[in-house]
């Protein structure tokens, strides 16, 4: 990510509302700086990360644009890989030897009599290296000295801008205390990555169908503005990205000490890009093949039931729970019956499931359990929820069966 120096210049302030000025991908001006940076990046491959910061500002030179040049290179920096130099001895033990001698100058005299020429001479005999060896791995472990070994994704210049307009829009979030969403879809994308950074939430429903939830932080409240907790909602922010609708309000207290700002953004404000990478449309085989036999047994047009994935969250406290599947009927969406498989999992998966089945205590929840794991019914007993355990897979019949009954029983006599 950006360092808070590259985000400050860029600040926007109406009123009471912050935003940041975003660069356009599409400027022939800008792709040419971008291709610029991206051919003298890989000109360093091998080379020392000190060798690559040094032309870098050798290319910025006197020009007015520094703050986006410094940032273009920061993103193209972040993304590449910087590896240590492979040494016989570890820096710190060639140091150790190097000071043991104390103080040292250039040249000897009656009050100095020991070089450091010569000290690296008698460090050099009794590592069994030349001078210039140890020279070259007294401060091998600096960053500075690391060398350039990958260059990360392949650029283009547009890519480059569109990276760097994403890392200036999340920059916003370092001077963050708060920060609340609402989204509709994507939900297990989220939650992964709320979990992933540690974010503390509190959400809830909407009208609309979505959810609304409250990022927040466990020192927040008593501290108007915390960079790291800031910098953790800033690494979230393109998760939401991964959402197709979705809504962003933030309250952040920017560094020129304006006091509470608001900062929103939604799904149509920018052209924004996630890098982060969304789940596979199933996460088991298991799941693929009930979707997979639904499809070809009932379909999209034939029956009452439609099959949705992963459409709708059960609220548990400090946690969530996604089901797998959400039975809807077609002629009356209100009727849902959620649908979660069990089965070829560890141990610590069936624990928590079974305690997040009990927190849940939803009685329009129907678990699909694989009789080969070690769960009996008597793990079931005082829950809610609906069971099925089969031997194999599920049989879809049996499955639309309960979904009917469970629908009755709920939600009344369906229409016609």
């Amino acid at each position: 990510m950006l360092t808070s120096d590259l985000i400050r210049p860029l600040l926007r302030f109406q009123d009471r509302n912050v935003s940041v000025a975003l660069v356009d991908p599409q400027s022939a001006s800008l792709q040419t700086t971008a291709r610029e940076l991206i051919k003298l990046f890989h000109s360093h491959v091998d080379c020392s990360q000190e060798a690559w910061e040094q032309a870098l500002g050798t290319y910025i030179g006197p020009r007015l644009d520094y703050v986006l040049v410094r940032g273009l290179a920061k993103v193209l920096s972040d993304g590449a890989t910087f590896t240590p130099l492979p040494t016989i001895h570890a820096p710190t033990v060639v140091r150790e030897s190097m000071f043991a001698y104390g103080p040292v100058f250039s040249g000897s005299d009656m009050v100095h009599p020991v070089s450091r020429q010569g000290v690296l001479q008698s460090v050099a005999t009794n590592l069994k290296l030349s001078p210039s060896d140890v020279e070259s791995l007294l401060f091998a472990d600096r960053h500075a000295s690391y060398r350039l070994t990958d260059t990360g994704p392949t650029w283009t210049p547009e890519t480059l801008l569109a990276r760097y307009n994403l890392e200036l829009t999340r920059g916003v979030l370092y001077w963050a205390s708060q920060l609340t969403i609402e989204i509709a879809d994507n939900y297990k994308d989220i939650w992964k990555f709320i979990k992933l950074f540690k974010l503390m939430f509190v959400a809830q429903a909407t009208n609309s169908g979505g959810y609304r939830i409250e990022l927040d932080g466990p020192i927040s409240p008593f501290v108007g503005a915390t960079l790291r907790y800031g910098r953790q909602m800033a690494a979230f922010l393109p998760a939401l990205f991964l959402c197709q609708h979705w809504k962003m309000q933030a309250t952040v207290y920017p560094p020129q000490g304006r006091g509470a700002m608001n900062y929103q953004m939604d799904s149509s404000s920018n052209d924004l890009q996630s890098h982060f990478k969304r789940s596979g449309s199933f996460d088991s085989r298991l799941e693929a093949d009930f979707a997979h036999e639904f499809e070809q047994k009932i379909g999209q047009r034939r029956g009452r039931w439609l099959l949705r994935r992963e459409s709708d969250l059960l609220l548990l406290g400090d946690t969530v729970m996604v089901p797998d599947f959400v039975m809807v009927d077609r002629h009356d969406e209100r009727r849902r019956i959620l649908i979660e498989l069990v089965g070829f999992w560890h141990p610590d998966y069936l624990r928590r499931k079974l305690e997040k089945v009990r927190a849940a205590n939803c009685s329009h929840l129907l678990l699909l359990v694989y009789k080969g794991l070690n769960v009996t019914e008597e793990d079931f007993q005082g829950i809610t929820s609906e069971v099925i355990f089969f031997p194999n897979k599920p049989v879809m019949r049996d499955v639309l069966a309960k979904v009917e009954e469970m629908s009755q029983r709920i939600y009344g006599p369906a229409s016609a």
